[in-house]
């Protein structure tokens, strides 16, 4: 008896898995196509979209025609649709990859990269949305300009060239090789010879801001342009076996040490001008200086580095980095002062940018009320910051210095193991991309297992087929600013907040609930739904 209840036992297991096992992929079929049929352009999407379409978003306002390429656009929806396809081996995710791989490649720029965004309506709607969206996103200055150009900035040419670079190997369709050796030869171009990258190329000068020179030519740091360079290119001599590009990246990879500030300030800064390897500005909230959290991430960058080449040298300008953060701990008072979040245990409060001369905290201020009247400052107040790009860094100097000292102890074998400059054969990429990323701490569920998350997620798809979810971030509606509003304001009200008044097209995080379609939702939604089937393997 006992027997027979325990294979029925099983029997009745067995069904309830091959049921949810054939939700899960309906979920995942009925999910991608609303989103590929309804929600995308031609194969192209942005971040976030009313329900029936009237407005939509990337880091801006964006129209019907446009396709956003920052992440969570459409570089990210093609790697997690490839991740559907190896979860699966449904042949149709791998058709909806190829759309938009497409649709990427004609947005393609002339010199072989890639602006932030691109509009399937042609240039001159671009150029349009330029002139109005972009140029009063008060805080947005990186759109109040059209260059015509490409840019490094956000991962934006580096994101598409490694779906580009993954799609091809994928079944290495021909079809996506020339635009995939274009984007290998725009990196390669536009590298300077000291090995690092200008944050937009071609090289323009033209938007001379606030009297300051355009920065957009600058040897860039902010965002990883160099190091996401650096692991497109990597990715090629792995995969594809160029062996000539080790030359480049070394190149990069010894610029890295050149830019550490000397002792007392051992950080690295944004950005620096090319002519004499100094720290530069960027935009207005950005001054000159270095970049607390730029030298936390070069810290573990340069131990990657130094797992890459098994030299030493990557690792010789960490204590000293480690020392400069230590140095910079804000007192008790400025942390209170300062006073908009508890720090996690082991972190300390330092200052977001540093003088490279003197080391004197610099703090950005805003005064006035859109981008026609309002005006950016900096000073050593660290009180009425603005809110939309913190003042401060919180560090944890305890991780650094464990997690330097921990590469520091492996043995030389175990160092190189992975790196492909110490393997004889071809290596080839991750089998996921998106699927498997850990989530940020305070988006974890650690109460929930992945059934229940799973089982959440096939419950709660509309019939439709689509996730309607919460809209993180809204705007105002672009209308032209009178010229009575023109006027330099002292204004105080929208010194710490993300928009400014009704003419200022900056997103906000939402202040009321907007239903709506996230691209990133179903990105996420999705990654689970591709864990839960291939834990089953």
């Amino acid at each position: 008896m006992g027997v027979v209840m325990a294979a029925c036992s099983f029997a009745s297991l067995s069904a309830q898995y091959l049921k949810m096992h054939d939700e899960v992929l309906k979920t995942m079929k009925t999910a991608t196509r609303f989103m590929m049929d309804q929600v995308s352009y031609k194969g192209g999407f942005v971040w976030a979209y009313l329900p029936d379409f009237s407005r939509s978003w990337g880091e801006l306002e964006a129209r019907r025609t446009m396709v956003w390429i920052q992440a969570p656009g459409t570089p990210l929806v093609g790697q997690l649709l490839l991740d559907a396809y190896h979860a699966t081996g449904d042949e149709y995710y791998y058709g909806e990859a190829k759309k938009v791989a497409d649709v990427l490649i004609w947005g393609q720029e002339s010199c072989g990269g890639w602006n932030y965004m691109f509009d399937m309506a042609g240039e001159n709607s671009m150029k349009e949305w330029y002139a109005t969206i972009g140029k009063n996103g008060w805080r947005m200055e990186e759109f109040q300009h059209y260059y015509g150009n490409a840019t490094f900035d956000d991962s934006v040419t580096s994101d598409v060239a490694k779906f580009l670079l993954r799609i091809y190997v994928e079944k290495y369709d021909p079809v996506f090789r020339p635009s995939l050796d274009k984007a290998i030869h725009f990196i390669l171009e536009s590298q300077y010879p000291v090995g690092g990258w200008p944050q937009r190329y071609p090289l323009k000068y033209d938007h001379v801001f606030q009297g300051k020179e355009d920065y957009s030519s600058f040897i860039t740091l902010n965002d990883d342009v160099i190091s996401d360079n650096i692991d497109f290119l990597l990715q090629c001599y792995q995969v594809l076996g160029m062996k000539n590009l080790k030359e480049p990246i070394m190149r990069a990879l010894n610029l890295m040490l050149v830019l550490q500030q000397g002792e007392p300030y051992a950080g690295w800064a944004d950005q620096y001008t090319m002519e004499d390897l100094q720290p530069a500005h960027a935009r207005s909230y950005e001054p000159r200086g270095i970049n607390a959290g730029t030298t936390v991430g070069m810290i573990y960058r340069l131990c990657d580095y130094y797992k890459l080449t098994g030299e030493t040298k990557f690792l010789s300008g960490i204590p000293a980095a480690i020392r400069f953060l230590e140095s910079m701990k804000l007192p008790d008072s400025e942390v209170a002062r300062f006073g908009r979040r508890p720090l996690e245990e082991g972190e300390i409060l330092v200052p977001r940018f540093i003088d490279p001369e003197n080391g004197k905290p610099l703090y950005v201020h805003r005064k006035g009320s859109n981008v026609w009247n309002g005006t950016y400052y900096i000073d050593q107040d660290i009180a009425h910051t603005i809110g939309h790009y913190s003042s401060v860094s919180a560090v944890s100097v305890g991780q650094l210095r464990r997690h330097y000292e921990e590469v520091k102890a492996m043995p030389r074998e175990e160092v190189v193991k992975d790196s492909p400059f110490w393997c004889n054969e071809l290596m080839p990429l991750p089998e996921y991309y998106v699927a498997f990323r850990p989530e940020r701490k305070k988006n974890a569920r650690k109460k929930e297992s992945l059934k229940e998350r799973v089982e959440q997620i096939v419950k709660s798809m509309t019939g439709e087929g689509c996730w309607l979810t919460p809209l993180t971030a809204l705007s105002n509606p672009y209308k032209p600013c009178p010229e009575a509003e023109k006027q330099p304001s002292s204004e105080t009200c929208y010194r710490d907040t993300f928009v400014g008044d009704e003419y200022d097209t900056s997103c906000y995080p939402a202040n009321q609930e907007v239903m709506g379609i996230s691209t990133q939702v179903y990105v996420t939604n999705m990654g689970k739904l591709i864990q839960y089937i291939t834990n089953e393997k």
